[in-house]
């Protein structure tokens, strides 16, 4: 699959869950591959935990009736920022040119944009067609977690 493809879908899972991109590059992040300037940071028990905990924290904080929506100008802003770091990330850590990193995250931000904007109407659907939030947030989860390992290859374990 394509590499501008795959960011896009980084994208995509970042829009649904905002952390669930970069957690996913961390999570999956070979020595050989690092995406970040310390070619160490990425593959430390420490970071792979926090980056776990952190997506975890989301996926079960997505669910309470207090958290803001996702449309809020701010909350938008911030999935598209992290869609495009997971974007042009994803692009460095394949071994791309500025050119097409660049490019991966510009991908990624189009991908977050496409990701909020369908996860929240997905939750309305099924808000309506289930009555409670849960069964259509556990759906986007699920369809968020699988671009994200899609993306990302999938390869790597979760705690080294």
């Amino acid at each position: 699959m394509s590499l501008l493809l795959r960011a896009g879908l980084l994208g995509l899972a970042s829009g649904s869950r905002s952390t669930l991109g970069v957690a996913a590059l961390v999570l999956t992040a070979k020595p050989a591959q690092s995406f970040l300037p310390r070619r160490s940071a990425a593959h430390t028990r420490w970071t792979r935990r926090i980056a776990l905990l952190g997506s975890t924290g989301e996926l079960v904080g997505d669910k309470l009736p207090q958290t803001p929506s996702r449309s809020q100008p701010r909350a938008a802003g911030l999935r598209l920022i992290l869609g495009a770091i997971s974007g042009a990330a994803l692009a460095h850590r394949e071994g791309s040119s500025r050119r097409r990193t660049m490019a991966g995250g510009v991908v990624g931000a189009l991908g977050a944009a496409v990701g909020t904007r369908l996860g929240a109407s997905w939750r309305g659907v099924a808000t309506k067609k289930f009555g409670p939030d849960l069964p259509g947030a556990i759906v986007e989860d699920a369809v968020a977690m699988a671009a994200a390992k899609y993306a990302t290859g999938g390869r790597g374990r979760i705690l080294r």
